[in-house]
């Protein structure tokens, strides 16, 4: 826009555009009508002037045209619209014409914009002010529409003013660097012809030329407005250089000041506000999408700093000595704010990656301890002690995985708080502290909590550990009580087929009668420990609540076995006890002869009373002793007797 010069207008903010955008990237032009007559020939020249300040490619994207009609009348506003029409019907995409609280008459507002639209060549609405955000987003518009985007009209006219100055100055001094350039080849030529007709002259031979006074005095006139145009020259070329550099250096001064603002401002601000790490896996996953958007936002700014960087590398290698220090003064407030940025993004996803394995390891800690407490709430019916052992040992695998699991978790939940209280925030040039205290309260409250649950299924597993060995020591017991048994029964069994001698003389009873009693106090000790077993297995039941559960028949064939066992004994005593009173009398020898009428008589009663007993089976003794043992040929050695 070098030729154009800022309309008087727009000092009264007949209209002017700020540095908003719409939902379609296009720019928003904004004309705010007020009580006053306004002049359609200003503000038309406002707006050719507008209009020709975006480059082609921003017009290609289309105006949104704001037309703040609440102080203004219906017929202006309409005037206004239609106005647009002529002036920048291609470029209009929407206009917003914001009404007063207290609408225009309906019968004044009869015209219908929407159905002029395709005579119009855009769309006209009538909205409210605070509802012009469905259309452009808040920060986007000017607080005069409940936005918050800052623009200062007056400051914006003087910037355009030095912009137009300098654009007209040059121009103009383009134009005269094209003048002096095409003066300087005239006085070369110039210079040249008075030289030429010099030396011509003194050389023709013919009649000398004689140059003029003037004509001598134009020489070192002309070399001496070259040598200045020389110098003026050089120096106006020092100044561009300069200017050139000046300009390239605020350039990146501006670029290297837009990428520390944002990084020590938003950039900062979407880390101070992002401390959270959630309360579970999913939670602590959605922290991190949106920590992954955060650092793509991130990116971009970063792609700057390495395009500026190296910018400032090309300047320092090539630049003056003055420049070095603005130049690495530059780079170093760079460098250091993009480091310490990226150093708290990965620190923040260090953090994240830590609360996620943290939450990981306790929901499985969680599933582990509620499978146990499962198990430890299940009715326990084992079939035998093998099966008890089998399930003992399978807790004490659960009991075991829950520990390490436990420990992994206050390894992680350490982890995690040493992380969290390394973290600062750095906001505009200042170290703020980070307050987790809640976060550290949630990591401690999970490892409280878990490690209250663990100690709560060791108890139950303490107690299920007592029960089952109390089971154990019970089918122990019952086991060893039916062993007792079959012991006792095998003893009355060898009573029965193997003790059926009574010995040659008194000598071989008596040994028999010690060894029988030697049997006897082996069978008692059985049948007392059986007894005790059986006893033991009560106790284990009432221990155990286990009131359904009995010794079954194993008591009563304890007893009848010894029943059968103490009548059997003592028929064995009593047929030994005769025996040897048999063997003794009939040992009696060289007695008198009365005497040993007396003595064989003795033997005589003895030894009949001895053969009727013995004329009776043990197995009906026993089966009138109460006993019910299935009858056996008694072994006896009648010729022995």
């Amino acid at each position: 826009h070098p030729e154009a010069e800022l309309p008087p207008s727009l000092q009264l903010s007949l209209a002017f555009t700020r540095r908003g955008k719409d939902r379609r990237s296009g720019l928003i032009l904004t004309i705010p009508l007020c009580t006053e007559q306004t002049s359609m020939e200003e503000l038309s020249s406002t707006l050719d002037y507008l209009l020709g300040i975006p480059s082609d490619k921003c017009k290609a994207r289309g105006f949104t045209v704001i037309v703040d009609g609440r102080k203004s009348q219906w017929n202006i506003v309409k005037t206004v619209v239609l106005m647009l029409q002529n002036v920048i019907p291609a470029e209009v995409s929407l206009v917003c014409v914001v009404k007063p609280d207290e609408f225009w008459d309906k019968k004044v507002t009869h015209f219908c914009f929407w159905k002029e639209k395709d005579r119009l060549g855009f769309e006209v609405i009538l909205v409210s002010a605070n509802k012009l955000t469905r259309y452009i987003e808040p920060c986007q518009l000017t607080d005069e529409f409940g936005g918050s985007l800052v623009y200062d009209h007056i400051d914006w006219v003087n910037k355009r003013l030095v912009f137009e100055k300098f654009t007209k100055e040059s121009s103009s001094l383009l134009d005269e660097l094209v003048v002096i350039n095409d003066s300087e080849k005239s006085s070369h030529e110039l210079l040249s012809e008075l030289q030429q007709r010099r030396f011509n002259g003194a050389e023709g031979g013919g009649v000398a030329w004689s140059p003029m006074d003037d004509e001598l005095l134009a020489q070192p006139q002309v070399m001496k407005l070259l040598d200045s145009l020389r110098e003026q020259y050089t120096k106006y070329q020092e100044v561009c250089r300069q200017r050139s550099k000046r300009s390239q250096l605020e350039d990146i001064q501006t670029k290297v000041m837009q990428v520390v603002n944002w990084l020590e401002g938003p950039g900062t601000e979407q880390l101070r506000t992002q401390w959270g790490i959630g309360d579970s896996i999913r939670a602590s996953q959605a922290l991190q999408q949106k920590h992954e958007e955060i650092e793509s936002q991130h990116s971009e700014w970063f792609a700057v700093y390495v395009e500026l960087n190296q910018q400032i590398a090309a300047l320092l290698s090539a630049g003056d000595e003055e420049d070095l220090v603005e130049l690495k003064g530059l780079q170093q407030q760079l460098s250091d704010v993009c480091y310490r940025q990226a150093s708290q993004l990965e620190s923040r996803q260090n953090v994240l990656q830590s609360a996620h394995e943290f939450h990981g390891t306790a929901q499985d800690l969680s599933q582990q301890l509620d499978g146990l407490l499962g198990m430890l709430c299940a009715d326990v019916a084992p079939a035998d002690g093998a099966a008890i052992q089998q399930t003992l040992k399978h807790l004490e695998e659960k009991l075991k995985s829950v520990d390490g699991a436990l420990v992994g978790l206050r390894e992680k939940g350490q982890v995690l708080m040493d992380q969290m209280s390394n973290q600062t925030s750095w906001s505009y040039g200042k170290d703020v502290p980070i307050d987790n205290k809640d976060n550290v309260d949630h990591i401690q409250g999970v490892m409280e909590d878990m490690q209250l649950r663990k100690q709560r299924c060791e108890d139950m597993v303490d107690v299920r550990r007592l029960k089952m060995l109390q089971m154990v020591q019970l089918f122990k017991c019952e086991e060893d009580a039916s062993q007792a048994v079959e012991w006792l029964g095998e003893l009355l069994d060898a009573l029965l087929k193997t003790h059926i001698r009574l010995g040659d003389d008194s000598q071989e009873t008596k040994v028999l009668l010690e060894k029988h009693k030697k049997f006897v106090d082996v069978a008692q000790s059985t049948y007392d420990y059986g007894r005790q077993l059986l006893q033991a297995t009560v106790v284990l039941c009432q221990s155990l609540r286990c009131s359904t559960r009995s010794s079954g028949d194993t008591l009563p064939r304890l007893n009848r076995v010894w029943k059968q066992f103490t009548v059997t004994t003592e028929e064995r005593v009593h047929r030994l006890e005769m025996a040897c009173c048999f063997h003794t009398a009939a040992e009696k020898g060289d007695l008198p002869v009365e005497v040993e009428q007396e003595t064989y008589e003795e033997v005589e009663t003895v030894g009949k009373a001895l053969l009727d007993r013995l004329t009776v089976p043990m197995q009906d003794l026993m089966m009138s002793g109460g006993g019910k043992q299935k009858k056996e040929t008694e072994s006896t050695d009648w010729n022995e007797v």
